[in-house]
């Protein structure tokens, strides 16, 4: 059987890439979490290590399998969402990688066989100002699959379940 390289496979959505935008684009369910973790460039350091070794989808249990240790542009991930057998295989790839003095992190994008199309940004942000250390989950997504277009608003509630599930795998110095 020949398998189809990986570049080759096209992401699921047109709009690549549109998580690097302040303004998402219309036609998607669209969502930011962004919330302080704590204080310190040091703190900043750690959360992107985190974030670029998977550790969000790892903390959170759905991390299953990538082509690299670390998030780099076209690293095909997959990550299980449910549970047993009722769990969905959503297969993704590292759209780009964030590694700026201030933020630090990626961004995925849906492939063919996953329940959703678009796009997810995981990233940590340190504001030099006041010092502070946010971490940060922007989507846009729509329903691919029958099942997460008759699940709707269920579907979105988890979403957003789940952004605040990966904040919480995040280092902090708050206390929290």
């Amino acid at each position: 059987m020949d398998t189809v390289p990986a570049e080759s496979t096209p992401f699921t959505y047109p709009d690549v890439g549109a998580t690097r935008a302040t303004t998402l684009p219309a036609g998607y369910h669209r969502f930011r979490l962004r919330r302080p973790i704590g204080r310190g460039r040091e703190l900043f350091d750690r959360a992107g290590t985190h974030i670029l070794a998977f550790g969000m989808q790892k903390g959170v249990g759905i991390f299953q399998r990538a082509d690299s240790e670390t998030a780099r542009e076209g690293t095909e991930l997959t990550v299980r969402l449910g549970a047993g057998p009722l769990g969905i295989n959503a297969p993704c790839r590292v759209v780009y990688v964030l590694d700026e003095p201030n933020r630090r992190g990626f961004a995925y994008g849906t492939l063919p066989g996953h329940p959703e199309r678009g796009e997810e940004l995981f990233a940590v942000e340190y504001d030099p100002a006041d010092d502070t250390v946010y971490g940060l989950v922007t989507a846009f997504s729509t329903p691919a699959a029958w099942y997460t277009r008759l699940g709707g608003p269920v579907a979105r509630l988890l979403q957003h379940w789940f952004a605040h599930r990966y904040l919480r795998t995040l280092p902090s110095n708050t206390g929290s």
